[in-house]
């Protein structure tokens, strides 16, 4: 348990070298106004803390910097929130007015803006195919033997497939095959599709199309929905700003994982609901072991809609993150139940 003044000195040195990247002496924490306590106090507090894993001392300096367990520390009892200025947040709240048609664009360019925001990489991960559904299915004729198939997801997402219509089957047939889709697919999940597909559907279909198993293939490629989150990224390259990343081999490290999906997935595993603050090794991808990952999910319903992360060192500004991305993730969460409830 740590005392009033040292909790006090802790969140000092934490501030203060979020703030400068630079270790922290006991006199320059006796100087803040707020502060009525003399070096050598100081001193001895830094001493315990350093003793308690809170603090390190790198090199022969004789200032401290925050350990990861600081850090912990900090973010879970010290933090305050704040640093958002009222212009950021109406900057990110005029996105709802400008994205009220397409969610997937609303997401991804609120990422970009809080990237700008705080100059740190932003991550963000799709709802998966557990949790997205088909909401409209549309035929366009673009010649007498192919078509472009127009697939529409409950999360705004829209995908244009040309297909080549079976031997036999009229524009007119493929039209109707779309109005039974969408009486019998709307709503249903798309991991569902090939199961509702080759029952519900297949069953009416036969009713009046013969040999209609090259029609069920041709709908089912149709439909077939990515099993693998998309994720979108913003301001990769804003890690090379940050004076903790000058060694060329850490940073290629950090650019390995955001250009490998399956590597980036790693990081999003196991994630609670709400927001999350991994800081370092908690994120246990070694190359990252100097960056801390803040996470936002986006839910409506008892429904997962995307997940969005913040991406900087650890020497991260908290109280900002934090707060952008609680905004953020209100708002979103708004706009998809306006959009698609």
């Amino acid at each position: 348990m740590l005392s009033e003044r040292q909790r006090m000195i802790l969140s000092a040195i934490v501030d203060d070298y979020i703030r400068s990247a630079e270790p922290v002496g006991s006199r320059s924490i006796s100087k803040r106004s707020d502060v009525s306590f003399s070096p050598a106090t100081i001193r001895n507090d830094m001493a315990d803390l350093e003793e308690l894993g809170l603090l390190e001392q790198p090199h022969t300096s004789a200032g401290r910097i925050p350990s990861i367990k600081g850090y912990r520390y900090y973010v879970d009892h010290l933090i305050r929130l704040g640093g958002v200025k009222e212009q950021d947040v109406k900057r990110l709240r005029g996105l709802v007015a400008e994205k009220m048609n397409h969610w997937e664009g609303a997401v991804s360019h609120a990422a970009s803006i809080v990237s700008q925001l705080t100059n740190y990489t932003s991550i963000v991960l799709g709802p998966d195919s557990f949790h997205t559904s088909l909401k409209h299915f549309q035929l366009l004729p673009l010649t007498e033997t192919t078509a472009v198939a127009i697939v529409v997801a409950n999360t705004g997402h829209v995908e244009h497939r040309t297909i080549t219509l079976p031997e036999g089957v009229s524009m007119d047939d493929m039209r109707r095959i779309a109005g039974l889709l969408n009486d019998k697919l709307t709503g249903v999940p798309f991991y569902k599709v090939k199961t509702v597909l080759y029952t519900e559907v297949a069953n009416e279909l036969r009713s009046y199309i013969d040999h209609c198993e090259h029609i069920l293939s041709l709908l089912e490629d149709t439909l077939k929905e990515e099993t693998e989150p998309k994720v979108f990224l913003s301001g990769a390259t804003n890690i090379l700003t940050q004076p903790e990343f000058k060694d060329v081999d850490k940073v290629k490290g950090i650019l390995d994982v955001l250009e490998e999906t399956p590597r980036l997935m790693q990081l999003f595993q196991s994630l609670s609901e709400g927001i999350q603050v991994r800081i370092g090794t908690e994120n246990g991808v070694e190359a990252i072991n100097q960056c801390s990952l803040v996470t936002a999910t986006i839910s409506a319903d008892g429904h997962l809609l995307g997940t969005i992360g913040i991406l900087g060192p650890t020497r991260m500004e908290y109280g900002k993150v934090i707060g952008l991305l609680d905004y953020l993730s209100g708002d979103l969460t708004r706009l998809y139940t306006r959009l698609y409830k």
